[in-house]
């Protein structure tokens, strides 16, 4: 029987692509509610302001003893204020005594100053005897204090929507009291391989087929890059399978399919995004990777990536971890780099940006590329150099970026 080709003849380079994408993508608007303990890395979608102060009293910022400051002028180690010691206050405790004149407190680090005090007295600069405590030093009024709402004051705006709680901004809300809040849910991303070939782990396999890579892949990194990832079964090559596929996916706010999307009489996905949706580009000149499809349907994002599992994975850390991540308002992604010498000649393709992985052994950069359908490819490399179009081969000894996975 023959076959009926679907060449790709019209690619486009892959800084076109990324413009494409990049005019499509909007913020989700979702929000749901979270609790602080699963706040981190979730965007907020509200301001933060606070209502109280931060600390909540003036408090002791070391040890010491919590003093008049008036009281020390002068003083110092030949000629010591002597000063009488009322009372001693412990953190979480509340002082029972206001100082008066030339009195003190034993006083914690943390610990609330007593009515009257407006300074602590180091403890390495004092002495005790008894109730009477010498002072070497003098010290000026809110030294060694942290004075109440010298962090947060009440009624200020402490964060604001759209911010990413780091670890130190989680630490803000808890110290404000806050046990939940709104936050700007993560995209739901459908994930979908293609093809009558393709079998899910676990389940035999028959003649002349492989199992499920691409699923996965780009599953873990949906989940890494602020995304939900929801996997759906593998669809069989037909119009009929891949409409209702698209259906069932439809409730999602983004769909990234796998296969489908080269120059097979098989690959149909094409034919069910122009029927029901549009496509606003099909083929990238790129290597690998060169058959990605991206368009719509059912007012909903379409990403169509290839089947071999290198060009799949590498086209979705180039071009779909950017936009997913413009999805879910997180700031974009720059990965670590290493700027290292080249171990090998690398000849590029002619015409098309090529994404090359590499190995780095002993802060050299060893070729791992094999081939497309090769995902130890990828699995074997620390990342990747990008090679321009215009670029046709690259020198052993050269410098060259090495993109970190």
């Amino acid at each position: 029987m023959s076959t009926r080709m679907r060449p790709l003849r019209d690619t486009i380079p892959i800084a076109e692509a990324r413009q494409i994408i990049h005019t499509h993508l909007t913020g989700i608007d979702r929000v749901e509610r979270v609790d602080l303990s699963t706040a981190h890395d979730r965007v907020l979608a509200q301001d933060i302001v606070s209502a109280v102060d931060v600390p909540p009293f003036s408090r002791a910022a070391m040890d010491g003893y919590a003093v008049r400051a008036e009281d020390t002028f002068g003083a110092s180690r030949a000629e010591p204020a002597i000063l009488h010691c009322i009372e001693q206050v412990f953190t979480g405790q509340t002082p029972v005594h206001a100082l008066h004149s030339r009195q003190c407190a034993e006083i914690a680090t943390g610990a609330p100053l007593p009515a009257g005090a407006d300074a602590v007295v180091m403890v390495e600069e004092s002495d005790s005897n008894g109730s009477d405590v010498r002072i070497f030093m003098p010290v000026y009024p809110k030294q060694n204090v942290g004075r109440q709402g010298a962090d947060i004051q009440s009624g200020q705006t402490v964060l604001r929507s759209g911010e990413l709680l780091t670890p130190s901004k989680v630490g803000v809300l808890a110290a404000l009291g806050t046990t939940a809040l709104s936050v700007f849910a993560r995209p739901r991303v459908a994930i979908l391989s293609t093809g009558n070939e393709i079998v899910a782990p676990g389940e035999p396999l028959g003649a002349g087929q492989i199992y499920d890579i691409n699923r996965f892949t780009i599953a873990a990194l949906v989940e890494q890059h602020g995304g939900t990832p929801r996997s759906y079964r593998t669809v069989a090559d037909t119009i009929d399978d891949l409409s209702r596929a698209v259906d069932e996916c439809l409730e999602n706010d983004v769909l990234i399919f796998s296969g489908g999307s080269s120059v097979g009489e098989r690959d149909l996905i094409l034919d069910v995004l122009a029927a029901r949706g549009e496509v606003f580009f099909h083929g990238i000149a790129v290597k690998p990777g060169k058959p990605m499809a991206f368009g719509q349907i059912g007012g909903r994002l379409f990403f169509g990536m290839p089947g071999y599992p290198t060009s799949c994975l590498t086209n979705t850390y180039a071009l779909f971890v950017p936009a997913l991540r413009r999805l879910a308002r997180l700031p974009a992604w720059t990965p670590r780099t290493v700027t290292v010498p080249l171990a090998s000649r690398i000849v590029s393709a002619t015409g098309r940006h090529q994404f090359f992985t590499v190995r780095i052994e002993k802060d050299i950069a060893v070729p791992a590329f094999k081939t497309s359908g090769d995902i130890t490819s990828m699995s074997r490399a620390d990342g990747y150099i990008e090679i321009p179009a215009h670029t046709d081969i690259v020198e052993a000894g050269e410098m060259v970026e090495v993109k970190l996975f």
